[in-house]
């Protein structure tokens, strides 16, 4: 997943209720599908958004039809098929791709790969030739005791399995685990996706709570573009934090996209292993990607 952090939810209602912009064309590819349609709905409610443009191949029209009914300012328009592409992405601002194929019982992400490359590239290609200034938000498998709404827990590395790294040390308020409980708690995050697809037993993956983590992630970087300060979130990006050439690590966004990469910080001792045991898996994927691309030609 593009983000991955678990960050105060007072930000995210803000974003609801703040009318600090007033001009911004989102669009949504993949608008019809699990993840899309909770998306939508969720930027079709914020004064962020004025214009929202959903495309998909399919079922996008009646999509756009229900959510134009919703009394806030944001224009809705759907378009459909590969022929409506370009016309959904022009003057665009922000771009969010929850496009792909959704993680059944038995798949593995690296399932997904060739399917769902296709599809991110094919979009990105897209979104070079109609909105080559926009901010490209992109969601796609391969993707991710206390008040929850008050946690913050970074989240770096990668997104799958191992290359999950929640760094509890830097969790804000502090907390502490036995090392028994540390690793169980690690664990669970790092199958979390996993865990709702058997929950789920064949019915979808993890599609509401991945849709809310896109509306939060697009609001933030509406709000950073508008010129809000101290805005951070965890994104997966070309990095030079590590000897992986692409790494999730926190970002400061500002009105260009990525101001400064706040890089790892202090890890624990166990962190730092979590993040050597990652580096193989994550070197593999990175170069099976830039194998894809340098082959789609």
């Amino acid at each position: 997943m593009f983000s991955r952090a678990v960050r105060p939810t007072i930000g995210f209602a803000r974003s609801l209720s703040t009318s600090s912009q007033n001009n911004a064309k989102v669009a949504v590819l993949g608008a019809s599908g699990g993840i899309g349609q909770p998306l939508s709905l969720l930027l079709k409610n914020s004064p962020l958004v004025s214009q929202l443009s959903l495309f998909d191949i399919a079922h996008t029209p009646g999509v756009a039809a229900d959510l134009s009914h919703i009394e806030t300012r944001a224009h809705v328009t759907g378009h459909m098929g590969p022929d409506q592409l370009d016309a959904a992405l022009q003057g665009c601002d922000v771009v969010v791709i929850p496009a792909g194929v959704p993680r059944k019982p038995g798949m593995t992400r690296d399932d997904l790969f060739n399917t769902n490359a296709t599809i991110v590239a094919t979009l990105a290609d897209a979104c070079a030739r109609n909105c080559p200034e926009a901010m490209i938000c992109i969601i796609a498998n391969p993707l991710k005791g206390l008040d929850p709404a008050r946690v913050n827990v970074p989240v770096i590395g990668g997104h799958a399995g191992k290359t999950i790294i929640p760094l509890i040390s830097q969790c804000t308020p502090k907390v502490e685990f036995p090392a028994d409980q540390l690793a169980a708690l690690t664990g669970r995050i790092q199958e979390a996706g996993t865990e709702v697809v058997k929950a789920k037993a064949g019915a979808g993956s993890a599609t509401l709570s991945m849709a809310y983590a896109g509306a939060r992630f697009t609001f933030s970087v509406l709000d950073a573009m508008n010129g809000k300060e101290g805005v951070v979130e965890c994104a997966y990006v070309r990095s030079e934090e590590t000897e992986c050439k692409y790494f999730s690590t926190p970002l400061l966004l500002g009105k260009n996209g990525i101001e400064k990469n706040l890089g790892l910080g202090k890890l624990s001792a166990f962190e730092e292993k979590l993040v050597a045991d990652a580096m193989g898996e994550l070197k593999g994927s990175i170069k099976k990607g830039e194998d894809f691309v340098a082959n789609m030609k």
